[in-house]
């Protein structure tokens, strides 16, 4: 028996060469898909980045190009009025003569007799794809060239939907431009603030302590109102960018702080200051890489409360100025009740700035389980 057991082969499990020289990107990667929240928020983090960079083809058409003001969403049908399969089609709008009872405007219904063949990769309004390209192809619209509108129009008669994917590439990047300046003034300023301490952190943090007890929404209001109406439209978003900017790097820099006052004190950082490594190398080359995933899981949870901090601004006419496009600016028009009660698609950018949101939470939520390793 003791002769079987020396003979006795230990066979441990076979772990792929790949495998063990796995980079941390790697390893981020193989946890994230592991998590289907992670995995739909990041599709649709995905899917909104290209819908704001392809805002012009996917466009049905030009989103300053007026018609009937408030004309309700025309919906794609596959049958005729009497029942028959058909290619998809719409119907377009026509005003009636009749008056509705209660707003008194004109009733608008479809007018079956001239329908409008849909087709995909259609010639329509001519734009500028990236600002250099010519063309005149768009994702989905009318086979003859003329204008379906999906989502309706608003009071100018613009379309709806066309708005909505060129507001997508203003919010966003009023968002990530934002949380950049954001993240890495306040990381910055919070990992040296924690490693040096002392007198240069606490002067540190009294003037983080100023900033955070600003009221915030007061304040916007205050500064944006300083810049005079005919100033150019860069200059407002420049200045709304840098105000938002100054405002939020506060909070990163506190949380990023006290994540440096635990890991000044590990025995790896106290190694490379026996050894004699320069502060600038022990703050970016040992306690940046460790305070990343708290960095990046703060970064996605930022960039939705942005976009709301935008919808918002927009909607009372401090954030971007026309002719200019976002979905807080869209938001104007429902200003009113008797409004969102009449015409309720205008409010359809409330959906993508919901969807947004809910796409970079889910994302960072399943970022936090794949970058943490414990």
């Amino acid at each position: 028996m003791s002769l079987e057991i020396q003979n006795a082969v230990i066979v441990k499990p076979a772990i792929s060469d790949a495998r063990q020289h796995e980079s941390y990107g790697a390893l981020v990667w193989r946890r994230l898909k592991r998590s289907w929240t992670g995995m739909i928020g990041l599709v649709m983090v995905c899917a909104l980045l290209l819908m704001a960079l392809f805002a012009e083809f996917l466009a049905p058409m030009d989103p300053k190009a007026t018609g009937v003001g408030f004309a309700p969403p025309q919906a794609i049908h596959i049958t005729d009025r009497d029942g028959n399969l058909v290619s998809p089609r719409s119907y377009p709008l026509a005003d009636g003569q009749e008056l509705d009872p209660i707003t008194f405007q004109p009733v608008i219904g479809p007018d079956y007799d001239n329908p409008q063949v849909l087709g995909l990769f259609v010639k329509g309004d001519p734009y500028y794809l990236f600002g250099l390209i010519p063309a005149e192809r768009h994702l989905i619209g009318a086979v003859d060239g003329s204008h379906v509108h999906f989502l309706g129009t608003d009071k100018f008669g613009r379309d709806v939907l066309s708005r909505i994917f060129y507001g997508a590439r203003i919010s966003l990047m009023i968002a990530l431009i934002v949380v950049s300046i954001v993240t890495v003034v306040g990381t910055t300023v919070g990992m040296v603030s924690g490693y040096f301490g002392g007198r240069f952190d606490a002067w540190t943090q009294r003037v983080v302590e100023l900033i955070l007890a600003f009221p915030q929404l007061p304040f916007y209001l205050a500064l944006t109102s300083l810049i005079p109406v005919t100033a150019p439209t860069h200059v407002f978003l420049g200045f709304v960018i840098l105000v938002m900017s100054g405002l939020g790097w506060a909070q990163m820099s506190r949380e990023v702080r006290g994540k440096t006052l635990a890991l000044a004190r590990i025995d790896y950082v106290r190694a490379a200051i026996a050894v004699g490594a320069t502060d600038r190398r022990i703050i970016f080359q040992h306690i940046l890489p460790n305070v990343l995933s708290h960095v990046i899981v703060s970064v996605t949870l930022a960039i939705p409360s942005v976009v709301l901090l935008e919808s918002f601004l927009g909607f009372l006419g401090f954030a971007v100025k026309p002719p200019l496009i976002s979905w807080g600016l869209m938001l104007q028009d429902t200003a009113t009740y008797s409004v969102i009660g009449s015409y309720p698609w205008i409010l359809s950018p409330v959906a993508f700035v919901l969807l947004t949101v809910f796409a970079f939470n889910a994302l960072g939520d399943g970022l936090r389980d794949a970058v943490d390793p414990y």
